[in-house]
């Protein structure tokens, strides 16, 4: 195998795996006032987990994050399956969000919304099945 000098992929990765996380969160928290939500954070989040893989390797990257993907799969879709049933124990119909402001420490008067519950979830859930499949291509030495 030859090594080949990547300083400045590895450089940029890092600026750039920065940018995507933080833009992948707005959009994450963004989603239920705007467009965005937990499918395209989720999208964002793999993208740039999938370039520090690129930069870095598989090994480097599994150290640094040593999540099971599929266990990821799993959380999420729980998640955004009692967020959905949650509904019912209000007595109200499958999925229905409801909201309402507080008064928190730091941020003043915020709403919250259980449609960022389901968000999580859906942002598990994308995050996991991505990742699953471009590793599972990229382990395939057939």
């Amino acid at each position: 195998m030859v090594k080949t000098n990547d300083l400045i992929l590895r450089t940029t990765t890092t600026l750039i795996a920065f940018i995507l996380l933080g833009f992948s969160m707005y959009l994450f928290f963004a989603g239920h006032n705007k467009p965005g939500g937990g499918f395209i954070g989720g999208l964002m989040t793999a993208a740039a987990i999938v370039l520090m893989y690129m930069a870095y390797g598989m090994e480097a990257v599994r150290k640094i994050i040593p999540i099971n993907f599929r266990h990821m799969i799993a959380a999420g879709l729980l998640i955004a399956v009692l967020t959905g049933a949650g509904s019912f124990v209000l007595g109200e119909p499958f999925l229905s969000q409801s909201f309402a402001y507080f008064q928190l420490p730091i941020l003043g008067k915020t709403e919250l919304a259980t449609a960022v519950l389901f968000d999580l979830g859906v942002y598990l859930t994308v995050v996991g099945v991505t990742m699953t499949i471009i590793l599972s291509i990229a382990n395939d030495r057939n």
